[in-house]
């Protein structure tokens, strides 16, 4: 079964996409309130990647439009995960393995497991990164990828998370 859906229907004000020369150590940017994404030329030279990364950023903006509640319900979705992970199904000493992107996994490897219930920062900010990565494996149309290291039965679960919550759109951005 393949991972990708149609990108649902994006509704609101037009975005600016530019691709810059460099960014730096980073392959894209975003600023919401500027209406912004910038992609570092880079994002061009591997297949899928552009389409990866850009589905990323414009979940970002997804992201700030959602409800409290349905954020929220992301939040515990992935903290069944994580304590489901914790718990030894990926084997000791492997907490926070596994992602569907590098901006998502570098921050969960930074997580406790009492951060899913205490909600600090970081952990609020794992939480928009997962989405977004999650969107981007969900809807750029690649099967597989280096980043896509999150296991199978959690991969599961987050994509009947967006079948309910995401579906075919319109999504406000």
């Amino acid at each position: 079964m393949g991972t990708s859906a149609r990108l649902p229907t994006l509704s609101g004000k037009p975005i600016r996409i530019r691709i810059q020369r460099s960014l730096g150590p980073h392959l894209a940017s975003t600023f919401i309130r500027r209406r912004l994404i910038l992609l570092d030329a880079e994002v061009l030279a591997r297949r899928g990647d552009f389409e990866r990364i850009l589905v990323h950023e414009l979940f970002h903006f997804v992201w700030v439009r959602l409800s409290n509640a349905v954020r929220r319900d992301w939040e515990r979705t992935l903290a069944r995960e994580f304590v489901r992970g914790g718990r030894g199904e990926l084997g000791r000493g492997e907490l926070g393995r596994g992602e569907l992107g590098w901006s998502a996994q570098r921050r969960k490897l930074k997580l406790s497991a009492a951060d899913a219930k205490s909600r600090p920062q970081r952990w609020r900010l794992y939480a928009c990164e997962s989405f977004c990565d999650t969107a981007a494996w969900r809807f750029a149309g690649l099967k597989a990828h280096p980043e896509f290291t999150l296991r199978p039965a959690f991969r599961r679960v987050r994509r009947a998370w967006f079948d309910r919550h995401i579906g075919a759109g319109p999504l406000l951005i």
